[in-house]
């Protein structure tokens, strides 16, 4: 049974596909609701591109799906994990450097031992 907003879906997938086939893409219709796009890539490896078209309903306890909400929410995780790895990157940089600092003491150590005995 096709909903009112089948409609809509099967003519946004309609207009994507003339797009990638202007883009010179073989475009697949492989499901319903999804386009399928084979692909290569710099090293010549091929692959497939399957791009789902879906018309989300909101989740079981009633809530309506809010796009902007879900949006937000996943700008402001990839702002975290971003923040995450600079600050692991930063820790790792200053393990980094204390360690060849720590090496570079013991080469000293072991050098100006090396020349006191040797007197």
């Amino acid at each position: 049974m096709a909903t009112k907003f089948d409609v809509v879906r099967d003519k946004i997938m309609a207009d994507c596909k003339v797009l990638f086939e202007g883009l010179q893409y073989d475009v697949l219709r492989t499901g319903s609701q999804e386009l399928c796009l084979p692909i290569v890539n710099e090293e010549g490896d091929e692959s497939y591109l399957v791009v789902t078209f879906k018309i989300p309903k909101g989740s079981r306890d009633g809530d309506p799906y809010d796009g902007y909400a879900v949006a937000e929410e996943f700008a402001l995780k990839q702002k975290a994990k971003a923040e995450k790895a600079k600050e692991s990157a930063e820790k790792k940089a200053k393990k980094i450097k204390r360690d060849e600092e720590m090496r570079k003491r013991k080469a000293e150590a072991k050098a100006k031992r090396e020349t006191e005995t040797d007197k």
